[in-house]
């Protein structure tokens, strides 16, 4: 009877409406600013609580209230936008109050507060004057620390979005380039710039990104990671559909060709969509160096992703299952460091994999110093000790050694992780059915790539569907001269390129 009870109690308490007075931000009626000042302020007060960093300030000369928010605000703005003019006047109507804007919402005047602005409020008025004084800590542009380049451009995005789309601007200096803005997050109100060149993108793809923000329904929305989840194709599927990248220079070059690029308050990562599998294996680098060093560093990082998710798995199968594919000159020392293990090469496999994700996790985790000396001395110590303790046998430790580089060579953090995360699939497979399984899994995989769509896009062009013009920039890179074309996957308004050629060389 007991448990009965609460469950209703629960029951009622879920089926409750929700109250009124909680509504989010953006549902609020607007309220009209009174001729009373001090109804004014007190509506304010109140709406954040009395809160001890909102400042109340009465300056009796020109008989009018500041309001603002300690902690939001530039004191050296203040002074030259508010108290320089207010001491070179007498009247609250002759003094310059320039960037200031006028507005007859309570509400909105709130909200500017937030921004860091500043009311000015006068008695027997009607309207509130806001004034903008944010302060604006910003850091350096310099270069990501995880996407460093050789040669090239050394600029990064910063957490700040006008400063981010500045950067832009500098680089594009066309008037074809647009931005629309939407504010989401009911909570945190995160001001989302949406980027892109009018005569190039498909406005079928402007209009789906923009109506999959435009339908985000979330109390707080912090990124681009939050933004990535509720607007990608399949938020179910291990793979990033959509390029994370901090580098001015290369989202510039996806804007040209006909992408969309997302940037977000308070984040210097910038989300690139629709994008191919392709596209998360090429760097800036690629295009800066010579194209024979940028195709073949390419084919090497491709080749990692094979290396990454299928080489313990190849040898879970080899020693557990085909011992016969081994060539007899290696037989006896691969069964000789074998033997002494006391449980199968599944578990050996999968023990050395957690242990590299936990040394790997450390050493992100602690200060850059201490972290470094963890990576390096943890996995050498380990390694000898499990070795001479007879846990784990000498190949399987040169095999995993081998997979964590492998996967650490992908240019993008999220496949990294997508690629450490399907060894453990794979690894079951191999020790369950051998080379069977391994075959199934790289055909399930294989087929959901096929499948997978980025903003509507097939996520594994140029392959299926299969185009042999889109290949110049897949596996190898063609010499820039040669690609006059921009990739069909993103069906952009202009195909060709036609400012790329090298007219000097008559035989061009």
């Amino acid at each position: 009877m007991k448990r009965r009870c609460v469950v209703m109690f629960f029951k009622r308490r879920n089926n409750q409406k929700p109250n009124s007075a909680q509504k989010p931000r953006t549902e609020r009626p607007s309220i009209k600013v009174t001729r009373s000042l001090d109804k004014n302020i007190d509506f304010i007060v109140n709406e954040f609580n009395n809160s001890d960093d909102l400042k109340v300030r009465k300056i009796k000369k020109i008989d009018a209230t500041l309001i603002y928010f300690e902690s939001l605000v530039d004191q050296d703005k203040m002074q030259d936008r508010i108290f320089k003019p207010i001491e070179l006047s007498q009247n609250l109507d002759t003094f310059d109050l320039s960037p200031a804007r006028v507005s007859h919402d309570l509400y909105r005047a709130c909200n500017s507060l937030l921004m860091g602005h500043t009311l000015l409020l006068k008695d027997h008025v009607a309207e509130i004057k806001i004034i903008p004084v944010t302060d604006s800590n910003n850091r350096n542009v310099d270069e990501p620390a995880n996407e460093r380049v050789v040669r090239g451009s050394h600029e990064g995005f910063i957490e700040n979005l006008m400063v981010n789309l500045n950067l832009l601007r500098k680089r594009m200096n066309d008037s074809d380039l647009t931005v629309h803005y939407f504010d989401k997050g009911t909570e945190t109100s995160t001001k989302i710039a949406v980027v892109f060149m009018n005569s190039l993108v498909n406005d079928e793809h402007v209009k789906e990104v923009e109506r999959r923000i435009q339908s985000i329904d979330a109390d707080m929305l912090f990124s681009p990671g939050y933004i990535e989840e509720f607007i990608e194709d399949e938020p179910m599927s291990p793979f990033p559909q959509l390029l994370n990248t901090e580098r001015p220079d290369r989202v510039e070059a996806n804007i040209l060709e006909g992408r969309i690029a997302i940037l977000a308050e308070g984040s210097p990562t910038c989300l690139l969509t629709p994008v191919s599998f392709f596209a998360f294996y090429q760097t800036t680098d690629d295009y800066n160096n010579r194209w024979t060093s940028g195709t073949f560093l390419r084919l090497i990082r491709l080749t990692s992703f094979l290396i990454a998710i299928g080489l313990p798995a190849i040898y879970i199968a080899v020693v557990g299952f085909h011992f016969e594919v081994i060539p007899s000159d290696l037989l006896l020392p691969v069964k000789a460091s074998i033997n002494d293990i006391p449980y199968p090469p599944l578990i050996e496999a999968l023990v050395m994999v957690i242990v590299i994700e936990l040394i790997r996790e450390s050493g992100m985790r602690l200060p850059s110093p201490v972290g470094q000396t963890i990576g390096i001395v943890g996995g050498l110590v380990i390694g000898d000790a499990v070795v001479k303790a007879g846990l784990v046998s000498n190949l399987v430790v040169v095999v995993i050694a081998l997979t964590a580089l492998a996967s650490f060579v992908v240019p993008s953090n999220e496949m990294s992780t997508t690629l450490r995360v399907l060894t453990f699939p794979l690894i079951i497979l191999a020790g369950t059915f051998g080379f069977v399984g391994i075959a199934f899994g790289f055909l399930a995989l294989l087929i959901h790539l096929a499948r997978l769509t980025s903003l509507g896009t097939p996520y594994f062009a140029p392959m299926t569907p299969f185009r042999l013009k889109d290949l110049k920039d897949t596996f190898v890179r063609i010499p820039l001269f040669k690609m006059n074309r921009r990739p069909t996957d993103n069906y952009a308004k202009k195909s060709v390129i036609t400012r790329r050629s090298r007219k000097w060389d008559m035989n061009e």
